[in-house]
């Protein structure tokens, strides 16, 4: 997840794909454009997105919750 503008958030998404000829499991990923309003989410979180009306250009998803954050996990000692 990466929040550089105003109000959007870039989203990237990953899933596994089985090739057709060499039957090995690829991951591939694509990027979104999320409406964001009030940015909150964070760099490196896990969000939930949904599809809606366009809302610019590029950007037809809108964020929907903020799942979780690595980054906010404190390590045990």
């Amino acid at each position: 997840m990466k929040s550089a503008m105003k109000d959007t958030a870039t989203v990237s998404v990953e899933r596994y794909v089985k090739h057709p000829k060499y039957k090995k499991y690829m991951r591939l990923s694509k990027k979104f454009l999320v409406h964001d309003a009030g940015n909150t989410a964070k760099v490196g979180d896990k969000v939930t997105i949904k599809e809606t009306r366009p809302i610019s250009k590029r950007k037809h998803f809108v964020l929907v919750s903020v799942n979780s954050s690595d980054s906010n996990l404190e390590p045990t000692t």
